[in-house]
């Protein structure tokens, strides 16, 4: 299996660089990329704006830690056109029959619920918790080949809409949980070292 990680975006409403905003002890971006440990070969960190920060943090991530997959950069020179184009860029690079797509700011998603989401059957597979899809969601090389003759000015909503989805219950608040604003960064920040502090 494979992984898109989105980190193209602006962070507009984050009044920071969200992806290298500190979490524990890793940033939110690493964080993200982490949870894909033991069950991904590659892991695919798309980037657009300030590509440079995110390429410098992957360069840190690589060289401080022993992660059992690669990670591989791609930069998405029309991030400034929507988040599909960004979903299309990293599907160009996907190789394996299976992949998960996630936003890099939701980095608060149990490691557990990848591993679940991981064994689960179907082209659509989506964590839900309280009733309410989230991340990261798997999808299969069917999904992939529809998403890359898709119009780049479609969107990821439209495309699923083609395909049964396959919801799977799980005990996680961190697949609803992103970092858009300084509000999410401190909720996190409390919902990380609340989970922390109960291990």
């Amino acid at each position: 299996m494979e992984a898109i990680v989105l980190a193209a975006g602006y962070s507009s409403r984050a009044n920071a660089f969200k992806m290298t905003l500190p979490m524990g002890q890793m940033s939110v971006l690493e964080q993200t990329i982490s949870k894909f440990e033991g069950l991904c070969s590659r892991v695919i960190v798309v980037a657009g704006f300030q590509a440079e920060i995110i390429q410098e943090e992957i360069v840190k991530i690589i060289s401080e830690n022993a992660y059992s997959f690669q990670i591989k950069f791609v930069y998405n020179e029309n991030f400034n056109q929507g988040m599909f184009h960004s979903i299309q860029k990293g599907c160009n690079e996907v190789n394996a029959p299976t992949f998960f797509i996630t936003p890099g700011d939701c980095p608060l998603v149990k490691k557990e619920t990848v591993q679940l989401l991981a064994k689960h059957k179907g082209n659509v597979v989506i964590p839900s918790f309280d009733y309410k899809g989230g991340h990261p969601i798997k999808l299969s090389s069917v999904v992939k080949q529809k998403i890359l003759e898709t119009n780049p000015e479609g969107n990821l909503r439209v495309v699923l809409g083609g395909y049964e989805k396959q919801y799977m219950n799980v005990d996680d608040a961190g697949v609803l949980m992103d970092v858009d604003t300084p509000e999410d960064y401190q909720k996190a920040i409390d919902y990380d070292n609340a989970l922390n502090f109960s291990k």
